[in-house]
Order: C-alpha cells, then structure tokens, then sequence
C-alpha cells in the first residue's frame, strides 16, 4: 500500500504525520547497540588494552624510511633511501607523541604560506636554501614565500611560463607528479589552476621537505627514484615534473625517463627545468664543466627521441616534452626502444624498474579525445569503457558514484566539519573507484587515494582516468608518510580485507600515527569487525562511537567514527593516570 499511491494506509499515514511534532526528538542518539559489552572470539571479556605512548625520539618516526636502518642497504641508485620496514619483532606497540606546543595546521591557502614551528622544528632548510626563498622562520611560524631552487621568483611566475608551452589552464593538465619536489612550492600553486600534483622527495639531508609540504596541506610521499618502480598505476598523470631533482636521466639506459613515460598518460608532458637544459646559456652559473653538461644533455635528447616524445618548447633553461597520443609516428623511427613484456603493467610494488618501454594500450582513442576536468571526474573512465578492468562494467561504475554520494551525505550529517575547510589532507585507505574522494571534490580538501595491493579488483588506473591522485599500498606496513600528516582517514572494508594478512591493532596503529591531534576517523566495515576495532582503539586515546548504515539497523554494515585526542610529548596518556613511555 505504501507505493500504491492510494488506498487506506496512505489516509492513514497522512493523518498521523499531521499529528506528529518531529521537533520533540531533537537529540537523536546514533549509537548502534553493538559493542558495549564486547566479548572476544575465543569467550573471553577481556580488559581493555592501553597503548603508551612511544619514547619522544619517535615524534617523527617514519618506519619504512628510518635513517638508522637506511644506513645498512647499499648507497648505489639511492637504494639506502628506498623502502625498508621493520620486522614484525621491531614494530612499535605504542603511539607515537606529537612534539610540545603542536598546533593545529593553519586552514587552506593561509595553511599553504605559514606552518606552526612546533609542528616541525626544523631550521636548516631556512640557511640552506635562504637564497632560494624556500622558507623563512618568523616568530613562531615559518613562512613559505613560494621560491624554489628554479624558481626563487616564485612558483607562480614559473607556472606562467609553463603555461605557454602545457595546456595548464584549460583543465587538460589536472593530474602531475613532481620529482624530488623539496618543500612542494609546485604543488602549492597548481592547486590555483586547479591542478593537484603528487609530490615526492627523499627523507635525507633536507630535513622534513615532505612533512613541510604536508603541513602546507600539499600532496606528498616520502619518496626516491632509485631501483624499485614509482608505487603509481600506469598512465597516471598528465603532466611529470623535475626541477634540479638532482636524478641522472640519461644514466643507467634510460631506466628513470622510462620509468616516467610508463606513467605519464598517452598525450601527456614531462618538464625538466635546471642543469643541463641550455647549458651553453647557463654553464658558467652552475659550475660545471661545459663538457659534462653538453653529454647529459645529449643523452637525455637521445633518451626522449627513443622514447618517440615529442620536443615542443625549451623556454630558457626549462625544457617541455609532450608524450604521443599514439604509437603510429613511433612504428616509424630507425631506433626503437626495446618493449617491456606483455605482463600486466601495473604489477608495480616493491618490483625492481626495467630498462624497456611499457607499450601503448591497444586503443588510444581516448586518450585522442581527452576530456578536460572537471568533466573527466563523473564521465566514463577510458580503462572502463575498453573493458580492461575485469570484473568492472559501465553500470558497476555509475552504481558505485550514486552508493558513494548517498555515504558521504550520511557523513556529513554526522560530521559537519567535512566541509568547512577543517579536514585539508584526507585519505582514503581502500580507494575502490574513487568515488568517496569524487563525492568529496571540492578546493577546500584532496584526496590521497590508496589502493591495497591485496585489493580483489585494482582500479588505480580508473582513479587516475577520473582526474584524481592515488597510490599503492600494503597496510601490513607503514605508509610513506610523517606522522601526522592527515586530517580525517577513511577506511571501507580494510579491516575484512587484511583479516588474515596482519594484526587489527597494528594497522590501528599505523592510522594512529599518521593521523593529527583532533582528527578524525570514518571505519565502515561489517559490525562484528567493527566491534574488535572499537575495543582496540578503547586504548589508544580516541573518542569513537558505532552508528547504524544509512540504510537502517538490519544492514549488518556499520560505521565507526572517531576522533583523536589532543595529547603531546610528556602527556599522561593512560587510563589509569599511570604516565608510561616505550623506552625502546
């Protein structure tokens, strides 16, 4: 009778709306009633368990690019500064402090010009590069002027010359990846042309360049060129960036500019910008021999010919490339690169670079009618519409946006900070298609979208079709990142997922340490997963409660939101009032 349209029960229903004041029940309680008496798989009712906080020489503790353990693995291709995690027996069990004084980041772009030095308390970066207007220390804060090592004019004036080379304003250029990016200055201002860049640099001599860009509230990783394969899906971004990156290009057979040509989209540009490009103009400036920097050059040329990339611009000592749209001008050349082997493309984790060429996908012609953004963020992504995903079809793809944005508008009836500029870095650890961060566009906030290498279906490619900046990961380990680097963290399933890869609380942990002070947590999982979580982070200083699925009480999905506690080095952190550090 309900959908009938007529009929007794819709009088019925009429009368009793009439009659009902809705306005009485104005504190509505969103708790679900899972969880308040948690009883543990094996029968027990076990205690809560309390994490400590972690000894304060971990307040910017990065696991997997630890400079200690760094030292042990060979300097050659910068392998030393790759990944390298601690073993199981190693891993802390604790929660790492944020330093005395930490506040909270400035809000987007005030946020991209000043950061609060207690964040990062970092000073040398502000004599080494003085000349180079990267950052200066004022008071308590420090400023960023917007410099680079290319550019001390500031990166605005070097967009614009870019801009008269590269489609940058018309929204055909959206997705870049700058190399060896220091304070992420790039990044910073493409967000004005609506562009958002993945920034990656080293954790070495420039102390906290990528917590600095974090802390502007930039896109970065901690990251290296060096023997592994960059942890980004084939064809990913428009546009690839160095600017005195200090990488060999032309060494090692071309393995790096072949590196980035595998994940610059068909159509897309690569920018190199300093030493050697036009060394005859420049060569006194940078003291180097003219010899030495005649041969780079050439090699580089010779690198990008091979490449079948096309030289469009060098724009004094700024160099533009443009990567075909199609392989017909390249089954032309006398000298062809030697192609990779038909694997699959994006089996990229931890797998060392080769010297060949990742070939074109069979049909480029989407790639040929490229859609600008934001029209490309709703649109069918090209590896959709050719059918390359398996398992995902054009009706999955336009279910899956509608599912998303119905979740998000239930997020922000619970959640009112979503869009108020509050949350600037977000994660998404189990990215899907990307519909939550599409859900969320907006210039106030971005998206780091993760896909987990155990993930069933691997759609980063689709992400990046989309106009959106993602990553591989596996949260076994901890990500390429400081702590506390992201506002609000959303988690979909990833507790089901590593059910039996690796421990719950360890990936609490991780979640923990890459999250700020007074950010939050969205877990959407099955409720008795959610259950264990809610118990586990009981002991971790957060403030957590259970709702219901948008849907209602009977579906078995849940969610978990959370908020992490304010508390710096020295705290008294445990429930008991007990002040207990890891010393080790």
């Amino acid at each position: 009778w309900q959908r009938s349209g007529f009929g007794k029960g819709d009088k019925i229903a009429s009368a009793i709306t009439k009659q009902t004041d809705c306005s009485v029940i104005s504190n509505l309680n969103y708790e679900t009633h899972h969880g308040d008496d948690v009883v543990m798989a094996d029968g027990s009712d076990k205690a809560t368990k309390e994490f400590p906080s972690c000894h304060a020489k971990y307040v910017d503790y990065t696991p997997c690019q630890d400079q200690m353990r760094a030292m042990k693995f060979p300097r050659d291709n910068m392998i030393y500064r790759e990944r390298h995690c601690p073993p199981e027996d190693e891993k802390l069990q604790c929660l790492i402090p944020a330093p005395k004084g930490y506040a909270t980041p400035f809000p987007w772009p005030q946020s991209r010009d000043y950061v609060p030095f207690a964040n990062a308390p970092y000073k040398s970066l502000t004599v080494e590069k003085a000349v180079q207007n990267w950052i200066q220390y004022e008071g308590n804060v420090f400023r960023f002027p917007g410099g680079g090592t290319q550019f001390p004019q500031g990166a605005d004036t070097y967009i614009n010359q870019l801009a008269s080379a590269i489609p940058i304003d018309n929204g055909m250029v959206r997705t870049a990846l700058d190399t060896g990016c220091g304070v992420a200055s790039l990044g910073a201002y493409l967000f004005k042309k609506n562009v958002i860049t993945m920034s990656f640099a080293p954790r070495d001599s420039h102390e906290a360049q990528v917590q600095f860009a974090l802390e502007r509230g930039v896109p970065a990783v901690i990251g290296v060129l060096g023997s592994i394969k960059m942890p980004f899906a084939t064809r990913a971004f428009d546009m690839a960036h160095c600017s005195r990156c200090l990488i060999p290009w032309g060494e090692n057979d071309g393995l790096y500019m072949m590196e980035v040509d595998r994940v610059l989209r068909p159509g897309g540009y690569w920018v190199l910008s300093g030493p050697p490009i036009n060394w005859r103009t420049y060569f006194g400036a940078w003291k180097r021999p003219k010899e030495d920097l005649e041969q780079e050059q050439r090699k580089i040329e010779e690198i990008a010919r091979l490449l079948c990339w096309e030289k469009l611009d060098e724009l004094g000592d700024i160099a533009v490339w443009k990567k075909r749209t199609n392989y017909d001008l390249c089954r032309q050349q006398d000298i062809k690169p030697n192609l990779c082997e038909p694997s699959y493309p994006d089996d990229v984790w931890y797998k060392k670079m080769e010297a060949c060429v990742t070939p074109y996908p069979k049909s480029t012609k989407s790639y040929e009618e490229w859609k600008p953004f934001p029209d490309r963020l709703n649109a069918i992504p090209p590896r959709i519409s050719s059918g390359s995903v398996p398992g995902v079809s054009v009706d999955m793809y336009q279910e899956d946006i509608q599912i998303w944005e119905k979740h998000v508008k239930s997020y922000k009836s619970i959640n009112n900070l979503i869009d108020s500029g509050r949350f600037r870095n977000i994660m998404d650890m189990n990215a899907g298609l990307g519909s939550f961060a599409a859900a969320l566009d907006s210039p106030k906030l971005w998206v780091m979208n993760v896909m987990p290498t155990i993930a069933e279906k691997d759609t980063l490619g689709v992400i990046s079709d989309r106009g959106l900046i993602g990553i591989y990961h596996d949260w076994c380990e901890a990500f390429s990142t400081y702590p506390r680097t992201y506002d609000l963290i959303h988690a979909n399933g990833i507790f089901s997922l590593y059910k039996d890869k690796c421990k719950a609380e360890d990936i609490l942990l991780e979640i923990d340490r890459i999250l700020r002070p007074e950010g939050s947590v969205i877990i959407r999982d099955n409720v008795n997963v959610l259950v264990k979580v809610k118990k586990i982070v009981g002991g971790m200083r957060w403030d957590a409660r259970m709702v219901d699925h948008e849907d209602g009480p009977l579906v078995s999905e849940k969610v978990l939101f959370a908020v992490k506690k304010y508390w710096v080095v020295g705290d008294i952190i445990t429930a008991h009032n007990k002040k207990e550090e890891v010393k080790n």
